[in-house]
């Protein structure tokens, strides 16, 4: 099986190439608020950095824009909290699986906080079971932790439970966290607002969407579509139907904007990724839309 880090970070530096990455370096440390940090060195202005960063004397002395390097004095761990049930088999917006834009957007955080000195941890499940991978703090363990989501995704036999998910950290993970948790479009509920409630105060949260397929195409189509969970299969008349597609479109927006009402009102940093192409690209706005409320 080809190396999962590999093709994360084949994405994650061609992003890079066009918007340096300096630039994803300094939105991941957005996330840090509140992180003791000595001073290292030096070095010269890039995209991305942050303005409050400038040290403007060694700048006036060298000409050229410079900014002050951080070292983290405490490290941080990010907790990836990752839906592994059934809906995660099925195919995200761009019809490619969303077990691969959930690998993504993981290993693509994950990488970040390698670089940063952070470990990591994941917690991943369904209604059956929940389990928990010990912390790690190198490439070879956020592998193996992408590769424990490629599997377990891949061999679901049981429906997802995201409320379960947030309510396993709630009473288990007692050290503060950098919560990411990493999920589908399904409406959030009352109980998904008690557990975001409860979880915040505890641990700095940030939401990852990975938005799904359309159930039904815009265009007339015999190709056989189903429900991963029911494995009710959608006839193929209604695909291009506008009034079927209208009231799809209507509720997919109602779901997604109580989520996201939701989350802003918590405070909560959220990101929604349609394509694996526009992942990276959209979990760098999303920190950098983080540290420009926190600056």
């Amino acid at each position: 099986m080809p190396s999962l880090i590999t093709q994360v970070k084949s994405k994650l530096f061609i992003h890079s190439s066009q918007k340096s990455m300096h630039a994803l370096d300094g939105a991941y440390a957005s996330l840090l608020h509140g992180r003791s940090l000595d001073f290292e060195d030096l070095r010269k202005y890039e995209y991305g950095d942050q303005v409050r960063d400038i040290d403007w004397r060694a700048t006036a002395r060298m000409d050229v824009p410079m900014v002050k390097r951080h070292r983290a004095n405490r490290m941080h761990t990010v907790l990836f909290v990752v839906d592994t049930g059934l809906s995660m088999t099925a195919l995200a917006h761009d019809e490619k699986p969303k077990k691969e834009l959930a690998i993504l957007a993981t290993g693509a955080l994950g990488i970040l906080a390698l670089r940063h000195g952070d470990d990591f941890s994941v917690i991943h499940g369904d209604t059956e079971r929940i389990r928990r991978r010990a912390p790690g703090r190198s490439e070879g363990a956020l592998e193996h932790a992408l590769r424990t989501i490629d599997q377990a995704i891949a061999t679901a036999s049981a429906p997802s439970d995201r409320d379960a998910l947030l309510s396993f950290v709630a009473r288990t993970i007692a050290r503060r966290c950098i919560v990411v948790i990493v999920t589908d479009e399904a409406p959030v509920t009352d109980e998904t607002e008690r557990m975001l409630r409860r979880l915040r105060v505890q641990h700095d949260v940030v939401w990852v969407t990975l938005r799904d397929a359309d159930p039904v195409l815009d265009h007339a189509s015999h190709e056989s579509r189903a429900d991963v969970g029911t494995r009710w299969a959608i006839p193929d008349f209604v695909h291009g139907d506008a009034e079927v597609l209208g009231e799809i479109v209507a509720q997919n927006q109602a779901d997604a904007a109580r989520r996201d009402d939701l989350l802003d009102r918590l405070e909560i940093s959220r990101a929604a990724l349609d394509t694996q192409d526009a992942a990276v690209g959209e979990l760098l706005r999303m920190l950098n839309r983080r540290a420009h409320v926190r600056s």
